[in-house]
């Protein structure tokens, strides 16, 4: 892959794919003979494959290029939540496998319950050994630039440690680290949903607030590694003490585990968000209450997030399924009440469930990207 051409095309599909040759000449800057020289040797190198096809200008079909998905596979580890989830996922950020283990926060036994992960998760999927190509762990904190040290996690407890190096010392398998929010923007990225944009912002809505940005097609990861982090961020001033050591941080109002702790103070019955939600509609005023203060507390930080950055595409990942139809409708009308007109009209919000494995597969995703970064630079 030292050829600067070759890294180009596999960047463009990896990016924009599956491509026609005749689009790929025209992102690759590269002439329609040499991209047919080029992707023949892709292909046989096991890299790309052919897929359907597609109509073209002259009326013929073109059959279309994108990664093979079998060039290699991944494992993502999330250490975001207990228990630990571990997925196997291939180039094309298909989920193969998936196992669940006790969560740690000992960087040895993290190590450890991968690696003896690995067999049963390329077995069971009829992977061959040598086919895995990386391995990718989401936490909650923050990351160095390099992926490579938990610089800093108060969920784990843990100050500059190279856990990428203790994974891979363990596996023998290139092992990257990311903040869980970027996984999930990675993921979105790569394969999911926000494919199509290169400036977007993903928020996820769990037992904690998460918050990633990408800007200009890249991960946007600030001076520190610490971008994103509005879960911090002062939502009520001299409010309930965070767990970061600060008061009124937006965890302590809008996430679940923060709606379900008023709920308690308040004395409701309500064990979930869905008791909760179903509370509010039968009129119940704490539950609305409750749900309208952290639906606009969440909706006023999205809407900072929109007026800082201006992404086309805030993407809002409702973990499980958490929010309700009044938490969804109070925290759209608190973004739209707080942010420029113009903004507004020009910022695309969508509201997404997903499962609890999503930062395992965000995890993979960062390990695919990696994978293809170290394809393209030789």
């Amino acid at each position: 892959m030292a050829n600067p051409s070759k890294r180009s095309l596999l960047k463009a599909v990896a990016d924009h794919g599956p491509l026609s040759r005749s689009e790929l000449a025209v992102l690759a800057g590269l002439s329609k003979a040499a991209i047919t020289g080029l992707s023949r040797e892709l292909i046989r190198d096991g890299a790309l494959e052919e897929s359907e096809t597609a109509p073209s200008r002259q009326g013929r079909p073109s059959i279309l290029l994108r990664l093979n998905p079998t060039h290699g596979y991944f494992i993502g580890a999330s250490i975001v939540e207990e228990p630990a989830t571990l997925v196997l996922a291939d180039l094309q950020g298909t989920v193969l496998g998936q196992r669940t283990a006790p969560w740690s926060n000992d960087p040895q036994a993290i190590a450890a319950t991968i690696r003896e992960a690995i067999p049963h998760l390329l077995g069971e999927a009829g992977v061959p050994a040598e086919r895995l190509r990386g391995i990718g762990v989401a936490l909650s904190g923050l990351v160095s630039h390099d992926q490579d040290r938990c610089l800093h996690s108060t969920n784990l407890g843990w100050i500059d440690l190279p856990v990428a190096a203790v994974v891979e010392q363990a596996t023998g398998v290139p092992a990257f680290l990311e903040n869980d929010a970027n996984a999930v923007a990675t993921g979105e990225r790569l394969y999911g949903l926000a494919r199509d944009h290169r400036t977007f912002t993903t928020v996820t809505f769990g037992d904690s607030i998460g918050c990633a940005h990408y800007v200009d097609g890249a991960l946007y990861r600030g001076h520190g590694g610490g971008a994103g982090e509005i879960a911090h961020c002062t939502i009520e001033p001299g409010g309930l003490p965070c767990r970061c050591g600060k008061r009124g941080c937006l965890d302590t109002v809008a996430p679940r585990q923060a709606i379900l702790a008023q709920a308690r103070t308040r004395g409701l019955a309500a064990e979930t968000m869905a008791e909760v939600e179903a509370l509010a509609a039968q009129g119940d005023a704490d539950a609305i209450a409750i749900l309208h203060r952290a639906g606009a507390a969440l909706g006023l930080a999205i809407a900072h997030v929109i007026q800082v950055n201006d992404p086309e595409f805030v993407l809002i990942v409702d973990v499980e399924g958490a929010m309700g139809p009044l938490f969804r409708i109070v925290t759209r009308q608190a973004i739209e009440a707080n942010v420029l007109p113009r903004l507004a009209a020009s910022t695309t919000i969508r509201f997404h469930e997903a499962t609890r494995d999503l930062w395992a597969r965000g995890a993979a995703s960062i390990a695919a990207q990696k994978f293809l970064t170290r394809a393209e630079e030789g």
